[in-house]
């Protein structure tokens, strides 16, 4: 079964609402998502990558399917939910990957 989402990128208006929806900071959802954060001039920590993404002047978008993993992965995708696998302790899982 392959189920399609929509993935748009998000304008750097949108994602700072995702974020901020969050409650998290630039850098916590920087880290979340794997960005690289460094100690800033003023000796705090920053993302410029996550900066450059909200910033409105800057022609770079988050990727569309990065964006829907952050939705989904701070539960506020519209859709979609994460949720961990239960699978039966008798399962091969050799079996499930060769499938």
């Amino acid at each position: 079964m392959t189920l399609r989402i929509e993935m748009p990128s998000p304008s750097g208006e949108e994602l700072k609402a995702a974020r901020l929806k969050t409650g998290l900071s630039q850098v916590d959802a920087a880290a979340l998502m794997g960005y690289p954060v460094q100690t800033g001039s003023r000796g705090g920590l920053q993302s410029r990558t996550w900066q450059a993404l909200e910033s409105m002047s800057d022609p770079r978008n988050m990727p569309g399917p990065i964006f829907a993993m952050f939705q989904l992965m701070t539960g506020t995708h519209a859709d979609y939910a994460l949720m961990k696998r239960e699978l039966p302790a008798a399962v091969d899982t050799l079996q499930i990957f060769s499938e």
